[in-house]
């Protein structure tokens, strides 16, 4: 026999268990992503303090730092693509930086692209 919270507390079949929608098609924010802000920082540094206290928290010192560092760094650096997409547009910021300060040391005058000056 089924009970009236089993009939209507439950999941639809047609839903499939997704979290609900808002009116644009986004997910609607629930649990913890539907507080604000500060609710959020409160509560997340309640659980930091805990672990202190608990003594299970992690710092990273520099040198585990340094080295997660360089493991992220060497995973980057797999992806050639990326690597010369980054180097592209750094040739192009420090190419287009130093036309701006050629333009800036020759005056007010400007470049002198069109010829000779009279």
């Amino acid at each position: 026999m089924a009970t009236s919270k089993d009939s209507s507390g439950g999941k639809s079949p047609t839903s499939g268990g997704s979290a609900q929608k808002s009116g644009s098609g986004t997910p609607a924010k629930r649990g913890f992503a539907a507080m604000d802000q500060n609710q959020q920082r409160e509560i997340a540094s309640k659980g930091g303090q805990a672990a202190h206290q608990k003594g299970t928290a992690h710092e990273f010192d520099s040198e585990e730092a340094r080295r997660a560092g360089q493991k992220g760094g060497e995973a980057v650096s797999r992806d050639r693509e990326h690597m010369a997409d980054i180097g592209r547009k750094g040739g192009e910021s420090r190419q287009s930086a130093n036309r701006a300060a050629a333009a800036a040391a020759a005056g007010p005058k400007g470049s002198r692209q069109g010829g000779k000056e009279e």
